[in-house]
């Protein structure tokens, strides 16, 4: 038979005690390291920002170079001991000073933040819809963000000579922080339209003999029309053939770019407005854009199709027909008419 073993006949008294000791130390030391507060000689609290696929090791490098913490290694073991390794969310975090490296690591996962977003403005979107969006998705203060549109010490400092970004604001997809300043937003999605609009594409708008605020106006007007690509060169032609003869655009949009409550079925008194805006009463092109064009209707204005149609009305199908003569486009219209009757019954 086996003998049971007796513990205390392996380790004598004076051993016992240095184990211990020895894991009382342990224990200790794991406390001292993870769990008792760390200081920082900042003010409180520090903005910190964990950027779009930056890596762990990434941020507990940025931590420490930004002396937040004192101790990449510390840091990164607290990480591996939680789990949360890709757990951190890119936003932009407030670190409150004091927190022990666990507390920090806890602070990262479920602490308040301004979240990154992803977020998709849509072509020939207004400044106003623009606004609307900015405030459900990021919290952003709408007014403010449509003032700062005004800002002319603003626009100076980015060289526009205008009044105003609409137009400016270049519809695409942006990774902004949730309550980031107005001001932020605009310089970031200018620089969207900056990037855009490069040397080669600043040539064929120097041969078009307009300025870059003309092509922009011109490509609002096309958006405004339609989000159809395929027609944006046709519809572009139509508008310059119109300015070539010295006849009106005559373009609904800018009609509509008038209204103070959104689109709504336009009506013969709104065509009496007195507004340089009213292409129905005023020739030449409006005093800017009326909405911000997206890069498809940027590019149709700037390489317009070459033909002789000065109208077009909607075919009742998502399109347009064109037409050569005031005859033909009545013809159109009354097609146009006609389509709206039968599909109604």
């Amino acid at each position: 038979m086996s003998k049971k073993v007796k513990y205390k006949s392996l380790l004598s008294p004076g051993e016992t005690v240095l184990i211990a000791i020895f894991f009382l130390a342990v224990l200790s030391l794991f406390y001292f390291t993870f769990f008792t507060p760390n200081y920082y000689n900042l003010s409180s609290p520090v903005k910190f920002e964990v950027k779009k696929g930056e890596s762990f090791s990434q941020i507990a490098n940025r931590l420490y170079d930004a002396n937040i913490i004192s101790g990449k290694l510390n840091f990164k073991i607290a990480g591996i001991l939680y789990g949360t390794q890709k757990k951190i969310k890119p936003a932009r975090y407030y670190i409150p000073n004091g927190l022990s490296y666990l507390g920090l690591i806890e602070y990262f996962i479920d602490g308040k933040a301004d979240y990154l977003k992803m977020v998709k403005l849509f072509d020939g979107s207004t400044s106003k819809s623009i606004a609307s969006r900015l405030r459900s998705e990021l919290y952003v203060d709408s007014v403010a963000f449509i003032k700062e549109l005004k800002n002319k010490k603003l626009l100076d400092s980015l060289s526009i000579d205008e009044t105003s970004f609409e137009g400016y604001l270049l519809p695409q997809e942006y990774d902004l922080y949730e309550r980031s300043s107005p001001r932020e937003i605009i310089i970031t999605i200018y620089n969207g339209w900056k990037k855009f609009i490069c040397d080669s594409l600043k040539k064929s708008i120097v041969q078009t003999h307009r300025s870059i605020h003309d092509i922009l106006t011109i490509a609002s007007i096309v958006n405004g029309e339609t989000n159809k690509k395929d027609e944006m060169t046709k519809i572009a032609g139509v508008y310059y053939n119109r300015l070539k003869i010295g006849m009106k655009l005559q373009a609904d949009p800018t009609i509509q770019y008038l209204q103070p409550n959104g689109s709504k079925r336009l009506s013969f008194d709104d065509l009496r407005n007195n507004s340089p805006y009213n292409t129905y009463k005023y020739f030449g092109l409006p005093p800017g854009p009326i909405d911000n064009p997206g890069k498809n209707a940027i590019i149709a204005s700037v390489y317009p199709d070459k033909h002789n149609y000065l109208y077009f009305v909607a075919d009742g199908k998502g399109g347009h027909k064109f037409a050569r003569t005031f005859t033909e486009h009545l013809k159109n219209v009354q097609l146009y008419k006609d389509n709206l009757r039968s599909s109604s019954k």
